[in-house]
């Protein structure tokens, strides 16, 4: 009903965040889980390559199909 009266981020701002982020204040255990967050963040991106690379190719094959 109502929109948000914020504009949403920029594509790739918070990733700009994250590594502006002073990390002196991290613990070793805080450093450990931000990394196994930004290596499950990774892994999320890289599927999402692999969906939309797939969905290519099965365009392509199919506007390129001869018979």
């Amino acid at each position: 009903m109502f929109e948000d009266l914020e504009p949403r981020p920029a594509r790739g701002a918070p990733l700009i965040a994250l590594t502006r982020e002073d990390l002196e204040a991290y613990s070793v255990e805080e450093l450990q889980q931000r990394i196994a967050g930004l290596e499950a963040e990774i892994a999320r991106s890289k599927a999402a390559i692999d969906g939309k690379s797939s969905q290519r190719s099965a365009a392509d094959a199919m506007f390129n199909f001869r018979p």
